[in-house]
C-alpha cells in the first residue's frame, strides 16, 4: 500500500522508495466509516512532545491512553532510551536519542511534512518495526496530527508526520470489505497510527516549513518534495504530565547519519 519513503502521493503515481507516508489528496464527500472527532485526551494526563528546530519549536500533545506503542517508542527514541540501527553504518545505537539532527526530509503544501529517519532520505531502516493502532474514533479529522509513517501494515518505525489540514482519506480502513479511496483500494485494518496532537502555533510552523524552497523548484508539491535546505530536529525534550517546559540549554545540532539523498517518499 505505501512504499518505504512513505506518503503513497494523490497525483496519480506511486512511490517505489521506502518508508511511504500517504499522498495528497483531495477531500472525501462521504467517509468509508463513521466520522467520531475524538475526545480531547486530559492535558493533566498526557506527556507533550517539544521538538526544538532551526526553524522553531513544535509542541505536540501525545495520546499513551489511544496510542501506548507509537506512544513508548516515540518517547525512547527522544530520550536515547532505545537501541536503533544507523542506516549508514548498519550498527547498533544504544544511549543516543535518534530524531537529534535528522531533518524534515519530505514536505508536501497543503498536506503534512515528514521527519524520523536518520539516513535523511526517507528510506534508512532503523532496525525495528511494530504494530498498527487503529482507532474509529481517532482520526485525520483536524490539523497538526501526529502520526507515524509506514510502509503497510504494522511497519511502523521511527518515520513520522504531522498534518497541515485535515485529510480524512488517510483515515484507517476498519471495514470488512475494504475502503476504497482516490488513490486506490485499502484493505481492512490498514492506515496510519495518530499519536498525538499539535498546537496551533505548531500548524503554522509546519505550513512555514512546507512552503520553503525546494530542490527541484521554487516550491515543493507531490512529485518534488524534497527541501533545498531542511530543516532540521535538534532535539526533542518529553515533558512529563501537569509539569512545564523548562528552555532548552544550547546545544550543537547533530548530523544525520547518512548524506541526504533526493527521496520522493516518507514513511
Amino acid at each position: 500500500m505505501l512504499n518505504r519513503t512513505l506518503l503513497i502521493l494523490l497525483f496519480s503515481f506511486s512511490l517505489a522508495a521506502a518508508a511511504q507516508a500517504p499522498s495528497p489528496t483531495p477531500a472525501r464527500t462521504a467517509a468509508q466509516l463513521p466520522v467520531k472527532r475524538a475526545p480531547a485526551p486530559s492535558t493533566s494526563q498526557s506527556p507533550l512532545a517539544i521538538l526544538h528546530t532551526t526553524a522553531g519549536d513544535m509542541k505536540c500533545e501525545l495520546f499513551p491512553a489511544q496510542a501506548p506503542k507509537a506512544v513508548a517508542n516515540f518517547i525512547a527514541l527522544a530520550k536515547g532510551t532505545k537501541s536503533w540501527k544507523n542506516p549508514a553504518t548498519q550498527k547498533q545505537v544504544s544511549g543516543k536519542p535518534l530524531y537529534d539532527g535528522v531533518i524534515f526530509h519530505r514536505v508536501i503544501p497543503n498536506f503534512m511534512i515528514q521527519s524520523g529517519d536518520p539516513s535523511g532520505t526517507g528510506s534508512g531502516d532503523v532496525g525495528f518495526e511494530f504494530p498498527d493502532e487503529l482507532r474509529a474514533d481517532l482520526l485525520f479529522d483536524k490539523p497538526g496530527r501526529l502520526a507515524m509513517a509506514n510502509a503497510g501494515p504494522n511497519t511502523n518505525s521511527s518515520q513520522f508526520f504531522i498534518t497541515e489540514v485535515p485529510q480524512p482519506d488517510l483515515n484507517p480502513c476498519l471495514d470488512g470489505a475494504g475502503c476504497q479511496r482516490p488513490f486506490g483500494h485499502m484493505d481492512k485494518n490498514t492506515g496510519y497510527t495518530i499519536f498525538g496532537q499539535c498546537d496551533d502555533a505548531t500548524v503554522e510552523l509546519v505550513k512555514k516549513i512546507a512552503r520553503m524552497p525546494c530542490q527541484a523548484g521554487p516550491t515543493c508539491d507531490g512529485n518534488n518534495s524534497r527541501p533545498l535546505n531542511p530543516v532540521k530536529i535538534t532535539h526533542i525534550e518529553i515533558v512529563k504530565a501537569g509539569s512545564s517546559a523548562k528552555p532548552l540549554a544550547p546545544r550543537p545540532a547533530a548530523r544525520a547519519g547518512a548524506q541526504p539523498k533526493p527521496s520522493p517518499g516518507a514513511q
